[in-house]
C-alpha cells in the first residue's frame, strides 16, 4: 500500500517546495470558493445565465496574454519576486470582492473588473510558479511533486464547489471571498520563504521578441510541442462540460445538482489519481503514458456518452440511476486526465532549458485555459447534427484515434525516456 500511495518524498527533501505545497493547497481551496461565489453573485444580480457566462470572457482574455507575457517575464526577472508580486495583486482583487459583497455595491461590472485582474495576475503567477519547482527538487521527483500539485487541484475542485454554495447561502457572500482572502495569505506565506531564484545569465528581455524565441523553441522541440497538442486533441474532441446542463435536465435527470455530482466525480478521480500516484515516479516512457492517459480519457468520455444514450430521455420525470454509471466514467476520466498532466507537466519541466522554462510554461497555462472552452464551443455546435450522447461518443472515440495517430506521427514522443530527457 506504501508504494501505491502518493510519493511525498519531495515535501520531505524538500523545505522549500513543501512550504510552496502547503501554501498552496491551503489557497486552492479558497480560490474555488471565489470562483463559484462570483458566478452565484453574478447570477443573483442579473438572473439571467448570459451575465454569468460572460464571466469566462473577462477571464479568458487576461488570462492569454498575461500568460504568454507573464512566461517571458518570470524568465527574465527573480521568479520567486514575480510570483511573489502577482500573488498580492490575486490577494488584493480577492479582498476587493469582499470589499464590494460587505458595502452590498450590487453592480456586475466591478466584479467583471476584479475578476480580469485577478485572471490576468494567474496568467503571470502560473507559469512562474511552475518555473519554480524545478528549481526546488530533484528531477527524478518532479513525477511525484506534479502528482502532489494534482492532490491540491483534485482535492480543491471536490471541497471548493461544495462548500461554496452552503457558505454563501448560510454566512453570505461577504464571509465568503473573506474566507478566500485569508487562505490566500498561506500562498504568500509559502512564497516568501523561498530563496531567491535570479534568472540565468543568457535570459532575454520579457516582451514580444522573447515570447516569439518562445514559439520558436516550442517549433524546433517536437516532444515537448506533443504535450500540447494531445492535450488539444483531448480537450477540443472529448469535452463533455458545455452537455452537462442538458444530460442533468433531460437524460440522467437531477438538473444542477446531477450537474454538480458529475463535475464533482472528475474532481475526485483527479484527487485519487494522486493520492494513488506512488507509481508515477517509477515511469520512464513518460511520453508512451500521456498517449495512454489521453487514450483513457477519450475511452472513459465515450462511455459517458453510451450511458447517456442509452437514459434516452429518461430524466425528465426526476433524477435516474443512470446518474451511478455516468458518475463512474467521470471519475475514470478524471483519473486519466490527471495522470497525463503529471506526465505532461512532467516533461515540458524536464526537457526545457531553465531560461525557457517560464515562456514554455506561460504557453501551458493558455492551452489549458483555452482548449476547454474550445472543446465547449465544437461540442455545443454538433449538437445541432447529434444527440449529446451521440457527441461524447462520438468526440471519445474520435479523442482514442488521433491520440494514436499523433503518436505514430511522433514516434520519439512515445519513446520518451525520463533519464534521457530530449526535447
Amino acid at each position: 500500500m506504501a508504494k501505491l500511495l502518493a510519493d511525498i518524498t519531495p515535501l520531505k527533501e524538500s523545505p522549500a517546495f513543501r512550504r510552496l505545497w502547503l501554501g498552496a493547497s491551503v489557497a486552492a481551496v479558497g480560490s474555488q470558493l471565489t470562483l463559484v461565489a462570483v458566478s452565484l453573485e453574478v447570477y443573483r444580480l442579473t438572473q439571467q445565465s448570459l451575465y454569468v457566462g460572460l464571466l469566462g470572457v473577462f477571464a479568458l482574455v487576461p488570462l492569454v496574454v498575461a500568460g504568454l507575457y507573464g512566461g517571458s517575464v518570470s524568465d527574465a526577472y527573480d521568479r520567486r519576486k514575480v510570483a511573489l508580486i502577482a500573488s498580492l495583486v490575486l490577494w488584493a482583487s480577492t479582498a476587493g470582492l469582499a470589499l464590494q459583497a460587505w458595502l452590498h455595491l450590487g453592480n456586475i461590472w466591478i466584479l467583471y473588473v476584479l475578476v480580469a485582474i485577478q485572471s490576468g495576475a494567474q496568467g503571470i503567477n502560473g507559469p512562474a510558479r511552475s518555473a519554480i519547482i524545478p528549481l526546488l527538487v530533484r528531477k527524478e521527483l518532479l513525477p511525484a511533486a506534479n502528482a502532489l500539485n494534482m492532490l491540491t487541484f483534485g482535492l480543491s475542485m471536490t471541497a471548493g464547489p461544495l462548500l461554496a454554495g452552503v457558505l454563501v447561502a448560510s454566512i453570505g457572500f461577504g464571509w465568503t471571498y473573506t474566507i478566500d482572502v485569508i487562505s490566500f495569505t498561506f500562498a504568500l506565506w509559502g512564497l516568501l520563504g523561498l530563496p531567491a531564484m535570479p534568472p540565468s545569465h543568457d535570459a532575454a528581455r520579457p516582451g514580444l521578441r522573447s515570447v516569439v524565441e518562445g514559439f520558436r523553441f516550442l517549433g524546433t522541440r517536437p516532444n515537448v510541442r506533443m504535450t500540447f497538442i494531445i492535450d488539444l486533441i483531448a480537450m477540443i474532441f472529448a469535452q463533455p462540460r458545455a452537455l452537462m446542463p442538458a444530460i442533468g435536465a433531460v437524460m440522467i435527470g437531477g438538473g444542477e445538482t446531477t450537474v454538480g455530482v458529475l463535475l464533482a466525480a472528475t474532481a475526485v478521480g483527479a484527487f485519487l489519481a494522486g493520492l494513488f500516484s506512488g507509481p508515477l515516479g517509477r515511469v520512464r516512457r513518460q511520453g508512451s503514458a500521456v498517449v495512454w492517459s489521453v487514450i483513457g480519457w477519450g475511452g472513459s468520455i465515450a462511455a459517458f456518452g453510451l450511458v447517456v444514450l442509452l437514459a434516452g430521455e429518461s430524466g425528465r420525470g426526476g433524477v435516474t440511476s443512470w446518474l451511478i454509471p455516468a458518475a463512474l466514467c467521470c471519475a475514470l476520466a478524471g483519473i486519466a486526465d490527471s495522470v497525463s498532466a503529471v506526465f505532461r507537466t512532467t516533461i515540458l519541466q524536464s526537457a526545457t532549458p531553465d531560461h525557457l522554462r517560464g515562456r514554455l510554461q506561460g504557453v501551458f497555462v493558455v492551452v489549458v485555459a483555452g482548449g476547454p472552452r474550445i472543446g465547449d464551443l465544437v461540442a455545443g455546435g454538433v449538437t445541432r447534427f447529434l444527440s449529446e450522447g451521440g457527441v461524447l461518443l462520438a468526440g471519445g472515440m474520435v479523442c482514442m484515434v488521433l491520440a494514436l495517430l499523433a503518436a505514430r506521427i511522433q514516434p520519439g514522443f512515445a519513446a520518451y525516456d525520463a533519464k534521457h530527457p530530449t526535447p
